[in-house]
C-alpha cells in the first residue's frame, strides 16, 4: 500500500512538472521565436487604425491637431497630399522639429499663424509607388509592406481642400533582436526561479493530495472491521470528505451485516438443531423399536411431521425476510380491503387452532380500505396472529380488532400470555431477536421484523404494549384509503 501511495505521488508530481514545462515552452516561443512577427502585427494593426481614425475625422476643422496627436501617440508618419503629390499637411512624432526660423533658399516653405516660416519634410521614396497603388485600388485603400516599412492610406476629403486628397500613413518595422536578447536573459532567470518554486510547490501539493487518498485507501481495506484503520482529517476537499462519510456509512452497514450474519448462524443453527435431532431420533425409533407397533409408529411419525413443519416454517420465514431485504423493486400498491384481509387470516387461524381450544374474539369493522400490497399485508397480520398463538396464556384467548382512528386503520392483536419484559420491548421488532423463542415456542425470530418492514413499506407504524403476567397487544396503524360512505 505504501508503494501505491508513492506511485500516486510521483504521478501527481510528474503532472505538475509537465504542466510547468509546457507553460514555459509556450512563453519562450512567444517571447523569442514569435516576438518579431507579433510585434510587426501589432504595429501594422495600430497603423491601420490610425489611418481609419484620420479618414473619419478628415473634414473636421481641427483635423491637423488630431493628426499631430495620433502620429505622436502611435509613432507614425502622416502625409496628406493632393492627387499631384503636393503636400497639404504632414506630421510625425517629432512635429515641432520641422519648424525653422531660417529656411534654406529654394526649399518649399510656408508661414504659420504666428508668422514663423516652416517647411514640411520631404515625401518618402515609396510615395510614388503608394500613390499608384491608391489610384489603382477599387475602394481607394492601399498598403505597401517591406521588411522594415509598412505604409497604408486612402483617398479622403480633407478639410480646406476642394478636391480629393491622399492620406499616407507609414511606420517602421524595427527589428527586435536586441530586445529579444534582453528578454531571453530575463526569461532564463525567471524560468530557473519559477521551476524551483514550481517543483517545491509540486512536492507539497502532491504530498497534500496523496495523504488523504492514502488514508481513504487504508480505510477502504478495513471496511467492516472493528479497527477502523487510518483516521481521516476532513477539510481537504468536499469530494474526499463525502467519500470518507460514504466509507464510514458502508463500514457501519458491513459491521451490522456481519453481526446479523453471526446472530443468524447462531440462532438458526440452534433452531435447526432441535427439530433435526428430534426427526432423526424418532426416525431411528421407528426403525429400531416401534415399526411393529402401529399405534406407537403413528405417534412417532406425527412428531416427525410436526418437526418437519417447524423446519419448513423456519426456512420460509428466513427466505421471506431475505426476499424483502434483497428486493430491488417496490411492491405494487393497490386499493386493499383491509377488513376482508384481516377476516380471511382470522378465519384461517380459527379453523386451524379452534380444535385445540383457542378462542379468537373478533371486532373487525367493515369496508376499511388502505393503499397497499394485499399479499404482504396479509403476511404481516398472519405473523402477528402466529406470534399471539405461540405466546397465548392458559386461557388460549386471542383478540383480533380492526377499527378506524383519526383517518387511520388500526389493527390490534392481543393475548393473555406471560407478557414481555420492559427491557425487551425495544428489541422485539429486531430481526433474529429470539429471546422469547428460547422456550421452544418460536421459529426464526424474523416474524416481527417482517411485520415492521412491511408496515414501514406502507408508511405506517407498529407498536406493542405489554404487562408481565397479563399479556401483550401488538398494534399496526395504516393510513386509511377509503371508508364506506355514510
Amino acid at each position: 500500500m505504501k508503494r501505491k501511495t508513492h506511485s500516486f505521488r510521483k504521478k501527481l508530481l510528474g503532472c505538475f512538472v509537465f504542466f510547468t514545462i509546457v507553460i514555459f515552452t509556450v512563453l519562450w516561443l512567444l517571447q523569442t521565436v514569435f516576438l518579431q512577427s507579433f510585434y510587426n502585427s501589432m504595429i501594422i494593426k495600430n497603423t491601420v487604425k490610425a489611418a481609419e481614425k484620420i479618414s473619419e475625422e478628415s473634414q473636421s476643422s481641427d483635423i491637423t491637431s488630431y493628426i499631430d496627436d495620433l502620429s505622436r501617440k502611435n509613432s507614425v508618419l502622416v502625409f496628406v497630399t493632393d492627387s499631384d503629390g503636393n503636400i497639404l499637411y504632414s506630421s510625425d512624432e517629432y512635429k515641432k522639429a520641422h519648424k525653422f526660423r531660417d529656411v534654406p533658399i529654394g526649399a518649399p516653405d510656408k508661414e504659420d499663424d504666428t508668422g514663423m516660416r516652416f517647411r514640411y519634410r520631404e515625401l518618402p521614396e515609396n510615395y510614388a509607388e503608394f500613390l499608384a497603388a491608391v489610384n489603382a485600388s477599387d475602394d481607394g485603400f492601399a498598403e505597401l509592406k517591406s521588411e522594415d516599412i509598412y505604409v497604408c492610406g486612402r483617398m479622403i476629403d480633407f478639410y480646406g481642400s476642394d478636391k480629393k486628397s491622399v492620406l499616407y500613413v507609414g511606420t517602421t518595422l524595427n527589428p527586435v533582436g536586441s530586445a529579444a536578447r534582453i528578454i531571453r536573459i530575463q526569461l532564463i532567470w525567471v524560468t530557473l526561479l519559477s521551476v524551483i518554486i514550481a517543483f517545491v510547490l509540486a512536492l507539497f501539493m502532491s504530498e497534500s493530495f496523496s495523504k488523504p487518498v492514502s488514508q481513504l485507501n487504508e480505510k477502504a481495506h478495513k471496511l467492516g472491521e472493528n479497527d477502523d484503520g487510518a483516521d481521516f482529517s476532513e477539510g481537504f476537499c468536499a469530494e474526499l470528505d463525502e467519500l470518507n462519510r460514504t466509507l464510514d456509512a458502508t463500514s457501519e452497514k458491513l459491521k451490522k451485516n456481519r453481526e446479523f450474519q453471526n446472530e443468524l448462524l447462531a440462532n438458526v443453527s440452534h433452531d435447526l438443531r432441535t427439530p433435526l435431532t428430534m426427526i432423526k431420533g424418532y426416525a431411528e425409533m421407528i426403525r429400531d423399536i416401534s415399526r411393529e407397533d402401529e399405534k406407537q409408529c403413528a405417534e412417532d411419525v406425527a412428531v416427525i411431521v410436526e418437526e418437519a413443519d417447524r423446519l419448513t416454517a423456519l426456512v420460509n420465514e428466513i427466505l421471506e425476510y431475505s426476499e424483502l431485504q434483497m428486493s430491488d423493486r417496490e411492491a405494487v400498491m393497490n386499493d386493499v380491503d383491509l377488513s376482508e384481509t384481516v377476516t380471511s387470516v382470522a378465519d384461517s387461524f380459527g379453523k386451524l387452532y379452534s380444535k385445540d381450544g383457542y378462542i379468537f374474539e373478533r371486532s373487525i369493522a367493515d369496508d376499511i380500505r388502505v393503499k397497499g400490497n394485499a399479499s404482504r399485508l396479509q403476511r404481516a397480520v398472519y405473523n402477528l396472529l402466529d406470534n399471539a398463538v405461540r405466546h397465548a396464556g392458559d386461557d388460549r384467548w386471542i383478540g383480533i380488532s380492526l377499527r378506524t382512528d383519526n383517518d387511520k386503520a388500526v389493527i390490534e392483536i392481543s393475548d393473555h400470555g406471560s407478557g414481555i419484559a420492559p427491557d425487551e420491548l425495544e428489541h422485539i421488532w429486531d430481526r433474529y431477536y429470539t429471546k422469547r423463542q428460547r422456550g421452544g415456542r418460536g421459529v426464526s425470530g424474523v416474524g416481527l421484523a417482517i411485520v415492521k418492514q412491511t408496515v414501514g413499506m406502507h408508511d405506517g407504524s407498529c407498536s406493542v404494549s405489554s404487562e408481565i403476567g397479563k399479556g401483550s397487544t401488538f398494534r399496526i396503524e395504516l393510513k386509511q384509503y377509503r371508508t364506506k360512505p355514510i
